[in-house]
């Protein structure tokens, strides 16, 4: 094992949840109907992405931008200055890595400027070796890019490398990267499918420790 890459929102924080319920706020605002449905479907995906989803969601002269930067002010009020709560395990998780000398990343869909940001204000920046974002790639999840930008980026092999998401956009593009993906379920329950493309699945980044702890014995044991 050479690395770890986490996705961000829904694996290091609890911040779809702030997402869902700041935008189902906008909604009651606006009387915009079925909102929960709209915001589903963008999990993993980037700004633009999103935007198109909505667009096709709500029509092409719906004012997205707006509503947009609406729900972005009350999210980062309710968010700022270390707020946003960390999922459980996150810190213990890190540190474990750290110590076995094993690479991290993030690799989020979420703007850099965000995400180092929300990083920071965590204390969670300095454990990371790599950063990758949603405005740093072209093609947003499930494509892989961001995958591969971020095995390049730690200069490690996509198949000595796991991703950690929550979304089923995460998992894909890291499978389709060559990367091993686990599933950490947040608002998206597990699939089939997500079955099929994970490693493992896991109810918190507690059981992910332990996964990754035997993994790591098993390794030295093939070795020795």
């Amino acid at each position: 094992m050479e690395a770890v890459i986490f996705d961000m929102d829904g694996v290091i924080f609890d911040s779809e949840t702030l997402v869902m319920e700041t935008w189902e706020e906008v909604a009651r605002r606006h009387q915009i109907a079925h909102i929960e449905k709209a915001c589903r479907k963008c999990l993993g995906t980037n700004a633009a992405a999103s935007k198109e989803i909505f667009l096709k969601h709500y029509g092409q002269d719906f004012p997205y931008d707006d509503y947009k930067k609406e729900m972005s002010a009350l999210f980062h009020e309710c968010a700022a200055g270390g707020q946003l709560r960390q999922k459980p395990g996150i810190k213990e998780l890190l540190a474990f890595l750290k110590e076995h000398q094993i690479k991290t990343a993030v690799a989020s869909s979420t703007r850099r400027e965000v995400v180092c940001r929300e990083l920071e204000e965590g204390g969670l920046l300095q454990w990371f070796d790599g950063i990758i974002c949603g405005d740093m790639v072209t093609k947003s999840k499930p494509e892989p890019e961001i995958y591969v930008k971020a095995c390049e980026v730690l200069r490690v092999l996509p198949e000595r490398s796991y991703a950690i998401e929550d979304s089923y956009n995460g998992i894909r593009a890291a499978y389709r990267a060559g990367v091993k993906p686990i599933m950490v379920p947040d608002l998206a329950e597990p699939t089939e499918e997500m079955e099929h493309l994970a490693v493992g699945i896991f109810p918190s980044l507690i059981y992910v420790k332990e996964f990754l702890e035997k993994e790591i014995h098993a390794a030295n044991n093939d070795e020795s």
